[in-house]
């Protein structure tokens, strides 16, 4: 709860039971945007919905910020329009690349339809590959890291 009030984005990567997708969350809005890459939207996955609104319920009571019963349902869910995977087994790499692309930008807010910068239908499999590539090279840094804490 440190620096509360300061607008900060969070990632929640989320596994639906066999499919992963991006929520990216600003809690001080009370915005969460959708990216998934199979386009379903997250009427699809009600438990989820559920499990964020009242997460973002709990801060806002961490906050003391008071809403009417009205207001007390004012989180905003956006669903990006973001590049959509061909087959039934990239969602992981495409979950990391929507998060490294935004991070990437540096903003605060996604738009509706995804970033002009990497805006696309579909990733191609050279970008698809770069990501898992990246991903490999950070998992063997983090290995080497681990291992010279252990020793």
């Amino acid at each position: 709860m440190d620096n509360k009030d300061a607008e900060k984005l969070f990632f929640i990567p989320f596994n639906t039971g066999g499919h992963w997708l991006l929520l990216a969350i600003n809690p001080i809005r009370e915005i969460v945007y959708y990216l998934d890459s199979l386009g379903n939207d997250w009427t699809t996955y009600p438990d989820m919905k559920v499990l964020i609104d009242t997460v973002l319920q709990a801060f806002r009571a961490q906050r003391d910020i008071q809403t009417s019963r009205r207001g007390a349902n004012s989180i905003t869910w956006i669903k990006v329009a973001c590049p959509q995977q061909r087959n039934q087994i990239d969602c992981g790499y495409f979950m990391l690349r929507f998060m490294r692309d935004t991070l990437a930008l540096g903003r605060l807010m996604i738009p509706t339809d995804y970033f002009e910068e990497f805006k696309c239908a579909f990733y191609t499999k050279d970008q698809v590959d770069e990501i898992k590539e990246e991903w490999c090279q950070f998992m063997i840094e983090l290995n080497v890291l681990f291992i010279n804490l252990c020793n």
